[in-house]
């Protein structure tokens, strides 16, 4: 098995973990607000990846320059601003909206790795990520319409800033090793969500998190988001973009939504129709082909600049 299909499976593990720990997440958040939660997370998470490196892998800390810290961070205000508009846009749309409009990164990400990375966007590509948006419509409207509001501009921000962190891990992952790359970002995202949590919700929630990580729901959460669904996960998406394209990775993450259908249907108690059935079989069949079908290679130079903010050393 070549290192492209070994890349996919281990992203495709990825989405999994995203999808099957919803719940819980979703659970934890009703106790510790969204923003100081991912806050603790991802310091958590950073912290983690900070340890592993200095224990296993310390020469790869002294391949840390500042070129690799300020794409680091560029790298990590890309997936804050996903998450914090995304929390955002959810106080004035529907989940379903949300989770639609999300999943648009699948389609934005080709455009981006054509502008970056100067990739192709072959008719498999078109075609596999068409199918991957009709079937999140599929599974996320059920016996509904798509019905807009002043909410979803704020998510499809969300998308944009989604598909930007994936489309430019794809330019800097062949760069740089994925640890300190991954560490960075991590913690960029979680000093951002720290500062946001103080503006929007004030400083009790930060205040008061000792006494609520303590709360079984949301102890159990954390332990799992700061080290599989957040360590773990993006040290493998750096590490896997060195072999495989942001539009392939756009693809196969859009398979998170089916996995968070199925753990809702097991362990939730939530019901799938038809509709939402077709959509799963849509989402999959749309990764299948983006995994199997012939891809472009990669053509991203480690001496070559993307057009973006970070061009040149800061």
């Amino acid at each position: 098995m070549n290192r492209s299909r070994i890349a996919g499976l281990s992203l495709l593990l990825v989405a999994m973990m995203w999808g099957c720990t919803f719940l819980i997440v979703q659970s934890a958040v009703k106790v510790l607000p969204p923003l100081a939660f991912n806050s603790i997370r991802f310091i958590g998470a950073a912290l983690l990846l900070a340890l592993i490196t200095a224990v296993f892998y310390r020469r790869e800390w002294r391949m840390l320059n500042w070129r690799m810290a300020g794409h680091a961070l560029l790298l990590g205000l890309f997936l804050f601003l996903g998450y914090g508009f995304q929390t955002l846009g959810l106080l004035y749309t529907t989940t379903s909206n949300t989770g639609f409009i999300t999943g648009l990164s699948v389609v934005l990400v080709p455009f981006l790795s054509l502008a970056l990375l100067k990739t192709a966007i072959s008719r498999y590509t078109w075609f596999s990520a068409g199918l991957a948006v009709a079937g999140l419509y599929l599974l996320t409207f059920t016996g509904s319409a798509l019905s807009l509001n002043k909410g979803d501009a704020l998510v499809l921000i969300c998308a944009v800033a989604f598909a930007l962190q994936v489309a430019y891990t794809g330019v800097y992952a062949p760069r740089y090793p994925a640890l300190p790359l991954a560490a960075l970002q991590l913690a960029c995202v979680g000093l951002l969500s720290a500062f946001a949590s103080l503006l929007v919700d004030g400083p009790a929630p930060l205040a008061h998190s000792g006494t609520l990580i303590l709360k079984p729901d949301v102890l159990w959460a954390l332990l799992v988001s700061i080290g599989p669904t957040s360590a773990f996960a993006f040290w493998i998406q750096t590490a896997c973009q060195k072999y495989t394209t942001p539009s392939r990775v756009a693809v196969i993450f859009a398979t998170e939504p089916v996995f968070a259908a199925l753990t809702g249907l097991v362990f939730g108690g939530e019901t799938l129709g038809v509709s939402a059935l077709l959509g799963c079989l849509c989402i999959l069949a749309a990764m299948l082909m983006a995994e199997l079908s012939p891809g472009p290679a990669l053509t991203a130079q480690k001496d070559e600049e993307p057009s973006l903010l970070l061009s040149s050393d800061p």
